[in-house]
């Protein structure tokens, strides 16, 4: 399924805009890692087709225009918003010895652990100076201040949810509810500070602000749930990840705790054991699968991404805005339910 065009019209500016945030940078090799992984790039310095969906910056935008702000003031926060969200997969990749990210080798893979964590390092720096010099595009200071902070919770936020993921490796106890914790800071949270942002840019008072960045978070909830189910049943060559992925990274994914929590006795325990083993193999993963298959995960995880784009929506009727400012912000909902990558 192919973005919706809402998410697309502004590509070409955001990209432009992006760009323009490395234009100053000396030839180096983290100048290379960050055009790398941002895709503009091959490993040799070559240019190549840029990768990336950009959907975070794109809702900043469509939240923007929804509200009545214009494009120029949405540029800066959006292009901070994916640097952010770039940051994260650098670091993501490290923690879990990912080699491969939508068919490209990664950047720790390239150049190593240490030099990717400094890459990730200057991409959070330069989100962070791209909000502080949002003035330069018509914003005000304060708006740029509470852009700045707002990014900074939710980046943190972000973070401990990380730190929740990695740390439910090693468990077999994780509740739904632990999930929907860790899920609401390490995916929702982001989301939040997209939408938040857009409405920043747009002038919106803090009640809409708020409200708007509850919306953002049940969307990313939604899309996180929506991931899960790709992480075990997507097709490899749309989502650049092996089938069965996150059964063999351990992963509690919202498929995994629906089956320790739905499996009989006996079945757990198996469960346990496999997820338990520092290498799952083909065999084992099958098995899981086939467990999942058989109680209904993918049919149930889907019932929950949906609960949560409904109150995302509900969020949206509460602000009043007129249906059709906000109809690009539903199709991109849709968009987060239905993607196969």
């Amino acid at each position: 399924m192919h973005p919706p065009a809402a998410l697309s019209r502004h590509r070409e500016r955001l990209e432009e805009h992006l760009r323009s945030l490395f234009e100053s940078q000396e030839p180096s090799v983290l100048r290379r890692m960050l055009l790398y992984h941002l895709g503009w790039e091959d490993p040799e310095g070559n240019p190549a087709p840029s990768a990336g969906k950009r959907l975070r910056p794109g809702l900043t935008i469509l939240t923007c225009e929804a509200l009545g702000g214009s494009i120029e003031h949405a540029l800066p926060f959006a292009s901070a918003v994916e640097l952010v969200h770039a940051f994260s997969l650098i670091h993501d990749d490290v923690q879990d010895r990912d080699r491969m990210r939508h068919g490209r080798d990664t950047v720790w893979s390239i150049w190593g652990e240490a030099q990717a964590i400094n890459a990730g390092d200057a991409l959070m720096a330069i989100a962070q100076q791209t909000v502080t010099s949002s003035t330069a595009a018509g914003l005000s200071p304060e708006a740029a201040l509470i852009a700045n902070a707002l990014l900074a919770r939710r980046t943190l936020e972000m973070v401990e949810g990380q730190v929740m993921d990695i740390a439910f490796e090693k468990r077999t106890d994780v509740t739904e509810n632990d999930y929907l914790a860790m899920v609401s800071r390490k995916t929702g949270a982001l989301f939040d500070a997209a939408l938040g942002l857009g409405a920043i840019a747009a002038g919106a008072a803090p009640s809409t602000i708020e409200a708007i960045g509850r919306c953002g978070r049940a969307f990313g909830i939604a899309f996180q749930v929506r991931d899960d189910v790709l992480g075990v049943w997507g097709d490899e060559s749309r989502t650049g990840k092996a089938s069965g992925a996150d059964i063999r990274r351990h992963k509690k994914s919202l498929p995994a705790i629906y089956a320790f929590t739905r499996a009989e006795a006996t079945q757990r325990d198996q469960l346990a054991l496999i997820y338990g083993r520092d290498d799952v193999s083909d065999t084992d993963a099958k098995w899981v699968l086939a467990l999942m298959d058989s109680i209904g995960a993918s049919q149930y995880c889907a019932g929950v991404a949906g609960e949560y784009r409904g109150a995302a929506l509900r969020e949206l009727d509460s602000l009043r805005i007129p249906p059709d400012e906000t109809a690009e912000l539903r199709q991109a909902a849709d968009f987060l339910l239905a993607r196969d990558y």
